[in-house]
């Protein structure tokens, strides 16, 4: 157990941190599935600019690697760029 009051307060700061942390995930994580369920470009590419964005914020916080971003962006685009017009 924490000895002093600011060890208290940080570990409670932690788990609200953490919880935020875990829903900005997992929004993200249920957005990139939407994505890859879209079967018409205008909808993906319209979705695609929200999950890029989402991405974007999750590297820029320190929640996920700049690069694991990059590579999830990455690979979204592709899919798009595959997709029928």
């Amino acid at each position: 157990m924490a000895n002093h009051r600011s060890a208290l307060k940080k570990i409670r700061a932690d788990k609200v941190k953490r919880i935020r942390n875990k829903y900005q995930l997992t929004t993200a994580r249920t957005f990139e599935k939407k994505l890859r369920k879209t079967h018409t470009k205008a909808e993906a590419v319209e979705l695609l600019k929200k999950v890029s964005s989402l991405f974007d914020k999750l590297a820029k916080r320190n929640i996920i690697h700049r690069n694991k971003a990059a590579n999830h962006k990455s690979r979204l685009a592709k899919l798009v760029n595959h997709l029928a017009a």
